[in-house]
């Protein structure tokens, strides 16, 4: 199975158990829910996944859960301290079945473009799957431009997407300009994807689709189909939820929306801490505000 870099990827969530165990039961539950609600694959390990706080173990692990529990494609994201375990992330999401990855620059070390190309380099050469390069230079101090993706994309046939977050959507028609088609370009910030869209954006990798997965699957349909003012009926609506994706605290505040609709728990991994005070009184008031205006009244919308 070959993967088309289009549509509505989630950036999958990792549920954890009461005693902060990995939960592979509500997993592939959790997968087949949001393949159900038309999203075109599933992406494990990624920040929203909480990769940073799972050994390798539990890696493998939810990789083969989300596997098996679906039959649409599943991307791995690889990300790792060393160049080392990122490559054997790569061989092993490889040998589990995955049909893609989404490359990420090595936690905590940022340097110049010569180390991080060679780390990215390393990934993509690790195995012959279709590579997405994961530009988030807020959350990882790495910046990717478009010239120096370019210059990756002609070093490395199976890096044929890119995942961008820099916020700046220039970043898109410049990619555009420079690579053609030869780059599917994904936006990775879920406030925005309309506007990424118009821009030129053919995939997302989506947050809040965990918690609301009809609804984010709707909004890029009408969006890419150009149905602007359905777009735009929806996006306004989702806005507040949208943006929690963008901020530090975005796995808690994602997995409290996941709470409140049903489709999961607010447990976090430490170092991070579930939501209290002030912090959750603003957050569930926001959710509560959205939820209560939801199309047709139970959330649910036609693509």
């Amino acid at each position: 199975m070959t993967i088309e870099w289009q549509g509505t990827f989630p950036a999958i969530t990792t549920p954890f158990t009461e005693r902060g165990a990995v939960d592979h039961d509500f997993l592939a539950e959790h997968s087949r829910t949001l393949i159900g609600a038309g999203c075109a694959g599933i992406i494990a390990l990624g920040s929203l996944g909480e990769g940073a706080t799972l050994d390798a173990a539990e890696k493998r692990a939810i990789l083969a859960t989300v596997i098996g529990a679906v039959s649409a494609p599943v991307v791995a994201g690889i990300a790792a301290l060393s160049t080392d375990d990122a490559v054997a992330l790569a061989r092993a999401a490889e040998a589990a079945g995955c049909r893609g990855l989404m490359v990420l620059p090595p936690y905590v070390y940022s340097t110049d473009e010569r180390e991080m190309h060679a780390h990215v380099s390393a990934v993509i050469d690790a195995t012959a799957l279709p590579c997405m390069l994961y530009n988030n230079p807020p959350a990882y101090r790495t910046d990717f431009t478009p010239p120096q993706i370019v210059r990756l994309a002609e070093r490395h046939a199976n890096l044929v997407a890119v995942k961008e977050s820099s916020g700046d959507v220039r970043r898109i028609t410049a990619l555009r300009a420079l690579a053609g088609d030869r780059l599917a370009i994904a936006i990775g910030l879920d406030d925005l994807v309309v506007e990424a869209v118009a821009a030129g954006a053919v995939a997302w990798v989506a947050g809040l689709v965990n918690a609301l997965p009809r609804e984010s699957v709707a909004l890029f349909e009408r969006a890419r189909r150009g149905e602007h003012d359905r777009a735009a009926a929806l996006y306004h609506w989702m806005l507040p939820l949208l943006r929690m994706d963008t901020v530090p605290k975005f796995v808690q505040l994602i997995k409290l929306v996941q709470h409140h609709v049903g489709l999961g728990s607010a447990r976090v991994r430490a170092p991070r801490l579930a939501l209290e005070g002030a912090e959750l009184a603003e957050a569930e008031a926001t959710i509560r505000a959205a939820l209560d205006q939801a199309p047709a009244g139970d959330r649910r919308v036609a693509l």
